[in-house]
């Protein structure tokens, strides 16, 4: 996933350099040295990271620890300075967008941002410019993921680990192809929700408000449906009985503080959606939509996050080697013959039976058995043999085949979810923005207090739905 991203900025990086090339005439030398400083660092920090994330340092630690801390600062600032520039560029054209909607009460002075200057190549200009603001989503993404892979590696500075073999968990695509499905429908849906929303956003007013409302219907229904999987979820886990895993884990804990923590963003802004909703004097038909979905999005988050925090914490399955053989005596004029089918053979259905030797576990029917004398094959009354059985071997079975159920429908839900949070980190990183666009919170709340409380939180409500389907895809692979 950073490798993605990574290469993703770098593109972001080359289109930086081509705009400086440009207006080199009015821009300062510094706009041309950072992207190319910055390709370097990304460059290498991918490399690093690709070559020693899982390690575990116990040689210079001081040194290692202030190395480390501070790329992740690093990182972080990184990650500012594109949040801002990218912010920027937003409130630009949500200005204008209000103008359509016929907000004309609140001060509005647009700023391009542009230089003062000619372009050399106008139509190259163009391009540079209008993809620079397309890609920073991923430049945004790569500097906050680098951040925690080296905030994990900084945890683990000279920690003591117990050797114990790791087990590898692949992801398989067998056994997910309902949730697949559902996903790729709403993922689909989302694209193309996204591609009309920015081209009917301020055009007109009416072509605004029908823009809104389609974003609304869409988002509660997906919400909704998320919710719907979450709770089947998390009832399957209150039916079983399996232990929670509480070792000291610095990445699993930072897993679930960030998911908690980055949900935050959201919560503040469907809550100020909710209050405005709630204080304003006239209300716009479209914003009767947004209070189902600010409603959705604070219950959706919450029932996600007992779900993969949950998830995560729970021990992985084990098949005992003391149950992986069942044993069937058979009793017959004294004599004793045992067999033990293997684990696998019981479970596909198919238990030695036709040697005529033993008795067929399956077809419930008891079989003959050769006797010493050479070759007439006699049925044994029921006071000659009994067939003694243990209920616990067969219920063994029975519950195994009810835990690979429930298992499939975990794999399914996560599947499902991992595609749906993907769909909803689209629309706010690409300028799909209903928090912005529907011009209600800037009149209860004023425009600039609104539009900081936005800029401060849509970030982590982005970084969110990444991270979220980044735990889910190892949800699906533990399950």
């Amino acid at each position: 996933g950073i490798t993605l991203f990574a290469v993703i900025t770098l593109i972001l990086d080359s289109f930086k350099i081509g705009y400086y090339i440009d207006f080199s005439n009015c821009l300062s030398p510094t706009e041309g040295i950072f992207p190319v400083t910055h390709a370097v660092h990304t460059i290498l920090q991918v490399y690093f990271l690709w070559c020693h994330a899982k390690d575990i340092i116990q040689s210079f630690k001081t040194l290692e620890r202030f190395g480390v801390i501070h790329s992740v600062f690093t990182n972080l600032l990184l990650w500012t300075n594109g949040v801002l520039t990218e912010s920027k560029h937003q409130l630009n054209e949500h200005k204008e967008r209000l103008i359509t909607l016929g907000f004309g009460n609140i001060t509005i002075v647009l700023d391009d941002h542009a230089p003062q200057c000619n372009c050399t190549t106008t139509t190259l200009c163009s391009i540079f410019s209008q993809g620079i603001y397309y890609l920073y989503p991923f430049n945004i993404e790569y500097h906050i993921l680098a951040s925690t892979m080296l905030y994990v590696l900084w945890k683990n500075i000279g920690r003591k680990v117990e050797h114990h073999q790791q087990h590898k968990t692949p992801f398989k695509f067998h056994g997910i192809t309902v949730g697949m499905i559902f996903g790729l429908i709403v993922l689909t849906s989302t694209i193309a929700i996204v591609v009309v929303y920015l081209i009917q956003i301020g055009r007109s007013k009416i072509k605004s408000e029908l823009a809104l409302i389609m974003f609304y219907l869409h988002a509660i229904f997906v919400l909704a449906l998320m919710c719907t999987a979450g709770i089947v979820a998390l009832l399957i886990y209150r039916l079983e009985d399996r232990l929670l895993d509480n070792s000291k884990n610095p990445a699993r804990k930072l897993d679930a503080e960030l998911l908690v923590g980055t949900a935050a963003g959201s919560w503040l802004l469907s809550w100020g959606s909710i209050l405005a909703i709630i204080c304003a004097q006239a209300h716009p038909k479209y914003t009767w939509y947004n209070l189902p979905y600010s409603v959705l999005v604070i219950i959706e988050k919450y029932i996600q996050n007992l779900f993969i925090i949950e998830s995560i914490h729970r021990e992985q399955e084990k098949v005992n080697d003391d149950i992986k053989t069942l044993r069937i005596v058979t009793i017959s004029r004294g004599s004793t013959l045992s067999l033990t089918p293997s684990y696998k053979e019981i479970y596909n259905g198919r238990a030695a039976c036709d040697s005529g030797e033993v008795p067929c576990l399956f077809k419930g029917s008891i079989g003959g058995r050769e006797n010493g004398d050479g070759g007439a094959t006699q049925e044994t009354s029921q006071e000659d043999s009994s067939v003694m059985h243990s209920a616990s071997d067969f219920s063994f079975y029975n519950r195994n085949s009810v835990a690979n159920n429930k298992r499939r429908i975990l794999k399914n839900i996560a599947a499902f979810l991992f595609l749906c949070n993907l769909s909803l980190w689209i629309p706010p990183a690409f300028g799909c923005r209903p928090e912005y666009d529907n011009g209600l919170e800037e009149i209860v709340f004023g425009f600039e207090p609104w539009i900081i409380v936005v800029n401060l939180a849509m970030p982590f409500s982005i970084f969110y739905r990444m991270h979220s389907a980044a735990s889910l895809f190892e949800v699906n692979c533990k399950t």
